[in-house]
């Protein structure tokens, strides 16, 4: 069922809200003699944790009261564009389809601007945004610690295997079969990506005492600080005992997990994916883990997840076979998409998100659309 919350602008000087939010938004003066009037924002994918820090933030923006946020549950589909009707502006988050169709039929209707309330932008067709004329605007970063500490709570939680220990001493079975780990200390961690995430991730390994190899198409200085060694793909295939994915979604590193990598890997390798689905190829990924060359896997996204992630499925029968198999195996752990899920980074999220908004109505440069 599809739920709308309206929330109207207020002025700043009649914010009553807790000054936590004011340091992003304090002392500008939104308010100019150019600025749009009477726009409307669709959020789509809205959920009740993020729509009162929203309304909160628009309120002491100090934007004009005759703009208006609107929240709707519904993701953004082909069908569900109809909902945005004279909407200027939509904000979008990872699971909604912004491809070719639904952007045309979104501007038909009237929008003109894309927020983006996350820092990918693989759901958007930004050839097709860009020959509209429409803006994509982004939260280029909010919590990298966040991604990164999940990516570490996932790796630890597969080694020392808490997760079956949790559901056997609850039945009152203390036997420690099955649940032998192993020391980080000396390990070494193979990183996917070395940008702010993948950089956290690399200091938090550094901290148990492993041998981080890195790979990316440049050198992150702070990396470099922690002692990361940069390798080809090949020399992090062969040599490492975890490898974390922490690298964006384009075609070329698409499947970058695949039959061929995972050949080369060592035997009883463990992977880590907290940062999109399709950087692996699943199909490949069951077969290493049916034949143990995989010995355990934590992904928080997964090449399909739209329709339900973010959503209750209980009782109901999973259509995606692929998705169903990685359920049956003991050595999976699958979340939520749910690493970034922080209240530092929803904090920050939706401050960066009305900050982009009030910028786009108070027609000010654009710091976060991506080019």
């Amino acid at each position: 069922m599809m739920q709308r919350c309206i929330a109207s602008f207020g002025r700043r000087q009649s914010c009553s809200m807790s000054r936590r939010w004011l340091p992003v938004l304090a002392q500008r003066d939104f308010v100019t003699t150019q600025q749009r009037k009477g726009m409307r924002v669709g959020f789509f994918s809205a959920h009740n944790y993020e729509i009162g820090a929203m309304k909160a933030l628009a309120e002491c923006a100090g934007i004009a009261k005759d703009n208006e946020l609107v929240f709707f549950s519904n993701r953004l589909t082909q069908q569900t564009t109809q909902l945005a009707e004279d909407y200027e502006g939509v904000c979008i988050f990872v699971n909604d389809v912004a491809d070719a169709t639904s952007l045309r039929r979104l501007y038909d209707r009237g929008t003109r601007v894309l927020f983006l309330r996350c820092a990918g932008f693989d759901m958007v067709d930004l050839d097709v945004a860009k020959e509209l004329n429409m803006p994509v605007v982004r939260v280029p970063a909010y919590s990298p610690y966040a991604v990164a500490e999940h990516a570490a709570a996932l790796m630890m939680t597969l080694n020392r295997k808490t997760h079956r220990a949790f559901n056997r001493t609850r039945e009152q079975n203390f036997r420690l079969t099955g649940l032998m780990g192993f020391d980080m200390n000396g390990k070494t961690v193979g990183i996917i990506g070395t940008g702010k995430i993948g950089a956290i991730f690399a200091r938090i390994c550094k901290g148990f005492g492993c041998r981080v190899l890195a790979y990316d198409v440049a050198e992150n200085p702070e990396a470099l600080s922690y002692r990361v060694e940069y390798v080809p793909l090949e020399e992090i295939w062969k040599n490492a005992d975890i490898i974390s994915l922490h690298c964006p979604l384009f075609p070329s590193t698409k499947y970058v997990i695949n039959a061929n990598s995972i050949k080369q890997m060592k035997d009883g390798v463990m992977i880590i994916n907290t940062s999109r689905g399709a950087l692996v190829n699943t199909e490949a990924l069951v077969e290493g883990i049916k034949s143990n060359k995989v010995s355990s896997v934590g992904l928080d996204v997964f090449e399909g997840e739209q329709g339900y992630f973010y959503s209750d499925r209980s009782g109901e029968i999973i259509a995606n076979d692929m998705l169903a198999r990685l359920f049956t195996f003991p050595n999976v752990i699958i979340t939520g998409h749910q690493a970034f899920f922080t209240q530092e980074a929803l904090d920050n999220i939706a401050r960066t998100t009305i900050d982009n908004i009030v910028a786009y109505i108070s027609n000010e440069p654009l710091v976060n659309e991506v080019k």
